[in-house]
């Protein structure tokens, strides 16, 4: 079951307005990436679906970040359907992300209370989603359906709208800045907050540090 409830988990990825968006086969290695981003100042991670025998690295991931991270909310991404939803909320999962909109996952995690944010393409998939429930909306791949201007532009007649974009986000002031003053709630960010390099190198300062200064500019234009 979720450690958190789902105000708790609404609270901090508003509040952190970054959310890490990761995936690795190697449980060691999403350990470390996970202590990093939390010693960086991350209280919300999303920990992607995207592997054979991924939910086994998840299970023993949110294991581990309930004792050593316990201030993070962790979460699983790119769930496509309810039994997928339903097999991670029972592992621990403390939100679910979605890279599509499907109701029938928006009934497995409001059975449970578990905020579950979908990705829409359209207006009108944002509106059918917080139709049943969905606070919020993940805006996917941000970068082609339309970049921050798609953002302000939802928000002008929808102005309760809760949005994260995910997908052509980087943790540059210039990036950030026009996501931010678009309206965005928070961002999803992927492979920029995790190079390579660092990641080879085991130099996981590095990530700590790129998720420092990310969110010192996500505070600077909030």
């Amino acid at each position: 079951m979720a450690r958190f409830n789902k105000m708790q988990v609404l609270g901090a990825m508003v509040e952190t307005g970054m959310v890490p968006v990761y995936y690795s086969n190697d449980l060691e290695t999403a350990k470390k990436v996970v202590k990093a981003c939390y010693e960086g100042g991350v209280r919300a991670f999303e920990f992607t679906n995207r592997g054979d025998f991924a939910q086994e690295v998840f299970g023993e991931l949110i294991k581990y970040a309930t004792k050593e991270c316990p201030e993070l909310v962790l979460g699983i991404g790119s769930i496509v359907d309810a039994p997928t939803a339903a097999l991670y909320l029972q592992l621990g999962a403390n939100f679910i992300v979605g890279p599509l909109f499907n109701p029938d996952v928006a009934k497995v995690c409001n059975r449970r209370l578990v905020p579950y944010t979908p990705g829409c393409g359209s207006v009108s998939e944002i509106g059918f989603a917080q139709e049943v429930g969905c606070d919020l909306c993940k805006i996917f791949p941000a970068g082609n359906v339309g970049g921050p201007s798609f953002v302000s532009n939802i928000k002008a007649p929808m102005p309760w709208s809760m949005i994260m974009a995910t997908g052509a986000v980087e943790p540059t002031e210039e990036n950030l800045a026009a996501w931010f003053k678009a309206g965005v709630t928070c961002v999803g960010m992927g492979s920029k907050l995790f190079p390579k390099e660092a990641i080879a190198e085991g130099n996981w300062a590095e990530i700590s540090r790129l998720c420092q200064d990310a969110l010192a500019i996500i505070k600077k234009y909030r």
